[in-house]
């Protein structure tokens, strides 16, 4: 094989191991919300009392 060859097989290797982040991205903003809801609740339950 020449080294044009072998660069352009580790450049497609590289594009196949790379994950999709979308499903870890709607988890960490679901668990941002999560916390954000949380603490404003509490915070409306501190201020009411």
């Amino acid at each position: 094989m020449s080294g044009m060859e072998e660069k352009k097989l580790a450049e497609e290797k590289k594009e196949k191991e790379t994950p999709s982040l979308k499903g870890t991205f709607i988890s960490v903003m679901l668990l941002g919300l999560f916390l954000v809801l949380s603490w404003a609740g509490a915070f409306a339950l501190f201020i009411s009392r």
